[in-house]
């Protein structure tokens, strides 16, 4: 049952492609709450087309002075959006703050699998979350409750994907100045997907001794950097440009400062294969940096087993992290993550991570997930229901999430208006 938000009047801005913002929606009703949504391509169109739902046409200038006047005029008190980082949604999270109203970021899960991030404010470099180790410490919070599997949701995801590209590229007409965060045309994914499945073939055939090289081989000698998606929203919370800048600082700190018996295993995203392949950078760095032998690029190896063998995960933000330190791996992260705090995380610099390596507080680590699961983490996915729930999303929500920002922060009444 969907947990009280507070929210009299809802907003909702793009989601996931698929039915993800209309199942939200029909639960906000179901609770007692108005709610409204703004299109702005046809692809948003297509997964909701209901009567409360608005088309933004406009440019990207005359975005805020349309969405400040929604706000003001009908009584907005929450703004929900998939991903805090894009533009439309980055000026939204800034018109939300000046109203005084909410502004709600769906998110994949810090937690996976079976977890979505649902946090006020924003995620990472957005985060409110406290800083201090000593606040988590000082919790008193109940046991998290085993989420129910999910299941694998990768055929579905791609179904709503390509039917979003698809009403994008050929139905657009009526959105003359919308202009996607990423490259949406359907027969650009068309290809790019088609050579993701050859390349998944190539790599299980190419790489299928690698784990076993690895782990019989490097246990406990080896670092594991997880490389993000090339376009993934998260680098901004970091000061890296693109995955190229990160990949290249990381191999030059370790060929200068890793000791010589220790190797270095650069995992590619899974989700970024149909996009990228990095095999002759990386044989490239190694030859230019001396570490042929000790350098190592992989795909679809066992990530779990990758973490336990691991002397250290590098990483800029990504989940992988909180992952590494589930299984008591030592962590050095590039960029801004929610995980990132004394006593979890490295707080060196990475050359002298590569020389010493301190192990997370597993106290803490279990304090702080279970802070995670009790304020922003809903058992489920934003493309297949949660199996025996019956709501619109198919989330399991938890009795106690939102419990602090609920019970310690303040409620919003409403927009402030503005003149001027």
């Amino acid at each position: 049952m969907l947990p009280d938000l507070g929210i009299r009047h809802a907003l909702l801005l793009q989601g996931p492609a698929g039915p993800f913002m209309h199942r939200f929606g029909r639960e906000l009703r179901a609770a007692g709450s108005r709610v409204t949504k703004v299109n702005f391509h046809a692809g948003d169109v297509l997964f909701y087309s209901r009567p409360d739902a608005l088309a933004f046409r406009g440019t990207f200038d005359e975005w805020p002075v349309f969405l400040r006047d929604l706000i003001v005029r009908e009584s907005v008190d929450g703004v929900f959006a998939f991903g805090d980082c894009r533009p439309l949604h980055r000026m939204a999270a800034t018109v939300a703050e000046e109203l005084g109203i909410t502004f709600f970021a769906f998110e994949e899960g810090y937690l996976r699998p079976d977890w979505i991030t649902l946090e006020r404010h924003g995620v990472n470099g957005h985060s409110h979350m406290p800083r201090n180790p000593e606040h988590y410490r000082d919790l008193q919070l109940p046991e998290p409750p085993e989420p129910t599997p999910v299941g694998p949701s990768f055929g579905l995801s791609a179904w709503y994907s390509t039917l979003n590209a698809l009403a994008f590229t050929h139905l657009n007409q009526r959105f003359p100045h919308y202009t996607h965060h990423r490259n949406l045309n359907a027969w650009y994914h068309t290809f790019v997907w088609v050579r993701n499945v050859f390349r998944k073939k190539r790599f299980q055939f190419t790489e299928r001794d690698m784990q076993r090289a690895i782990v019989e081989g490097w246990s406990g000698r080896y670092f594991l950097v997880p490389l993000q998606v090339h376009c993934d929203f998260q680098l901004h919370h970091s000061p890296y440009d693109d995955m190229l800048d990160f990949v290249g600082e990381v191999v030059s700190s370790f060929a200068q400062h890793a000791p010589a018996d220790t190797a270095i295993v650069f995992k590619h995203h899974p989700m970024d294969r149909a996009y990228r392949e990095y095999g002759d950078l990386f044989r490239e760095l190694a030859r230019t940096h001396d570490i042929e032998g000790r350098l190592f690029y992989c795909h679809d190896l066992h990530l779990p087993t990758l973490l336990k063998h691991a002397r250290g995960t590098i990483t800029i933000n990504s989940t992988v992290g909180i992952s590494s330190l589930h299984h008591g791996t030592p962590v050095k992260t590039m960029g801004t993550a929610v995980y990132d705090l004394p006593g979890l995380t490295a707080g060196c610099s990475l050359e002298e991570f590569f020389q010493n390596q301190t192990a997370p507080d597993r106290d803490l680590y279990e304090q702080f997930r279970r802070y995670l699961i009790n304020e922003n983490q809903i058992n489920g996915n934003f493309y297949k229901r949660v199996p025996a729930v019956d709501s619109p999303t198919g989330f399991r929500w938890f009795d106690c999430f939102g419990r602090e920002a609920l019970l310690g922060g303040e409620r919003k009444s409403g927009p402030r208006a503005t003149t001027g």
